[in-house]
């Protein structure tokens, strides 16, 4: 009897053991995301600098060979164009559309005046402009201020 005795109570010991690491996992798991939470808007509002060091930190060091370097997740590099000095763009940029045309129209009414630009473009265009006080509505309208 003292041995059933002897293995009910390490039993016991082994759970409590077990109960105590399963809470403190839990604990450092809760804090791990908190961390990870906090690197990513980090990443979003610094200027950078923090941003190479921990994504520095948590990747191997490699080789500087770039035979051996993968390619690069962009795919390749376009070429810049040159523009002779003095040349202008043919066409405003979507920016400067979208203010000349908020003279009384609705946002589908400038969407479709902007050839060539994606509505959800044109959108994120005009509430830009909206917040930096550019744009007004009125009735559903937009007027320049």
């Amino acid at each position: 009897m003292a041995t059933v005795d002897e293995i009910t109570r390490e039993k016991q010991r082994v759970s409590e053991a077990l109960a105590r690491v399963d809470a403190q996992r839990e604990k450092l798991a809760g804090q791990l995301a908190e961390l990870e939470a906090t690197e990513r808007v980090l990443a979003r509002y610094s200027k950078g600098s923090v941003v190479r060091r921990a994504a520095a930190a948590r990747t191997p060091t490699s080789p500087r060979n770039p035979a051996a370097a993968p390619a690069r997740a962009g795919g390749t590099r376009r070429g810049t164009t040159t523009r002779p000095p003095g040349s202008q763009r043919s066409s405003p940029n979507l920016s400067d559309q979208v203010v000349a045309l908020a003279t009384g129209k609705t946002q589908p009414e400038i969407a479709a005046a902007c050839k060539g630009a994606r509505p959800n473009h044109v959108g994120a265009a005009i509430s830009r402009h909206k917040r930096a006080g550019r744009i007004e509505e009125r009735d559903g309208k937009l007027y320049t201020t």
